[in-house]
């Protein structure tokens, strides 16, 4: 089966990836989710991933930020929005996807490690991908005002390290 990869410009790339975002992380299909009412940042860049028969079936967000960690900055990646069309999940395009942004992340020679908040029936996913649980505190930005972003897990990647305690601050919305 032959797929092609596209790492795109996040805001020039939405209205390719619109569609199956809405499909997958649509009002109707996140009511009732404790993170349904989040405000989330926009990718800088995206990963797409189309098949010849089937069109976009997958899509991860790559975000690069200088956050602090422990009240010190650091260059980070980030990895969100990560969705794959119902009908094509299990055949590895979000494994693909998710390979890809770590790759164009690692090469931004600034990012110390790479970071992703995910809900707790995907952490194994990530897991078995050698993303590590951050078990510090995580703040970030919503319209009120600065918050703890309890609605998710936060998971690390080793770039340069990968911390796993401490408290991090997005310094804007989360991804």
């Amino acid at each position: 089966m032959s797929i092609e990869i596209d790492i795109l410009n996040g805001d020039a790339s939405w209205p390719i990836a619109e569609p199956l975002h809405q499909a997958v992380w649509g009002p109707q299909l996140i009511t009732g989710k404790p993170w349904a009412h989040v405000k989330w940042a926009n990718a800088d860049l995206r990963v797409l991933i189309e098949t010849p028969k089937d069109g976009l079936v997958c899509h991860v967000g790559i975000y690069f930020r200088t956050i602090t960690w422990n009240g010190q900055k650091v260059h980070v990646g980030g990895i969100g929005g990560v969705c794959t069309r119902e009908d094509q999940r299990g055949r590895g395009y979000a494994t693909t996807a998710i390979e890809a942004a770590v790759h164009t992340i690692r090469a931004n020679e600034a990012v110390r490690f790479a970071l992703l908040v995910c809900e707790p029936h995907n952490a194994a996913f990530y897991a078995a991908r050698s993303w590590l649980p951050f078990n510090g505190e995580v703040y970030c930005e919503q319209p009120e005002g600065r918050i703890r972003f309890t609605y998710m897990a936060p998971y690390v990647f080793h770039i340069v390290r990968a911390p796993t305690l401490g408290t991090i601050d997005l310094c804007g919305l989360p991804w």
